[in-house]
């Protein structure tokens, strides 16, 4: 943990806020007792900067302190103007994974689709997707047999989720799980921003024999409120960030497989 540069004594909270995202920006975590204790102020005071800073949108709140807010959590219009090229290079790398005669479950989300893209245009395959983006893409590829899973739309990811979607996810068997998330972080494992969509992907990677993860940079080393999966339940992580970074470190460190796109 690096000590901070000049400060006051007792910094004032606006400053200390300053302080508690420049420790997030160079560690990729905070720990409440001991900024507390280098700054000089409570643990209430730390908890209560913490609490502002994730309710701005700046961190996720975890046990003990923070990590790195994903910026995956914005609307899909948005997320689709995020990492353009990011995501074809991801989608490229899971497309390759992507075999003939394969029952590949395929996530929703923007880089989901961005995987239709980046598959052969005479691959015979089939598809089983919540998504029903992914699924109207997929109508451009003739040889593809595609199953849609229904239940509520849940319009942030434009998937369906909800018990009718768990329940029809039970009847698949698949060879392949390209598996979107917000977050992937050494210590968090992986994450997303809703109750409900992290409950259908763990539907989904339990009926498929791998899991490959689809992250581009903006989500490794970042974090959101719902767990999904360990990192152990997964055979890789497909992304474009910087290997010799300090996220892509720790993920290695962990154990993870990375597939650099």
């Amino acid at each position: 943990m690096k000590p901070f540069a000049s400060r006051p004594s007792t910094p004032h909270a606006a400053h200390r806020r300053e302080l508690l995202l420049e420790r997030l920006r160079a560690d990729g975590r905070l720990v409440a007792k001991d900024l507390a204790a280098e700054l000089g102020v409570s643990e209430d005071s730390v908890r209560r900067d913490l609490r502002d800073l994730a309710a701005a949108g700046l961190v996720q709140r975890v046990y003990g302190g923070a990590l790195p807010a994903s910026p995956a959590v914005v609307g899909y219009a948005a997320r689709q103007e995020v990492s353009v090229a990011g995501k074809a290079r991801v989608a490229s790398v899971a497309a390759a994974l992507v075999r003939p005669g394969m029952t590949v479950l395929l996530d929703g989300g923007t880089t989901a689709l961005a995987v239709t893209r980046a598959l052969p245009a005479d691959l015979r395959a089939t598809v089983v997707t919540h998504s029903p983006t992914v699924a109207a893409a997929l109508a451009e590829h003739p040889t593809v047999d595609v199953y849609v899973i229904g239940g509520r739309l849940f319009k942030h990811s434009v998937v369906a989720c909800g018990a009718a979607a768990v329940e029809a996810a039970s009847a698949v068997s698949a060879d392949l799980f390209l598996l979107g998330v917000t977050g992937v972080h050494a210590e968090a494992g992986l994450t997303t921003g809703d109750a409900d969509e992290a409950a259908m992907k763990r539907a989904l990677a339990a009926r498929a024999a791998e899991t490959y993860v689809l992250a581009s940079a903006e989500k490794v080393g970042a974090a959101s409120s719902f767990a999904v999966l360990g990192l152990d339940a997964v055979a890789g992580v497909i992304t474009d960030a910087d290997p010799d970074g300090a996220p892509c470190r720790a993920l290695a460190e962990a154990g993870v497989r990375l597939l650099p796109a």
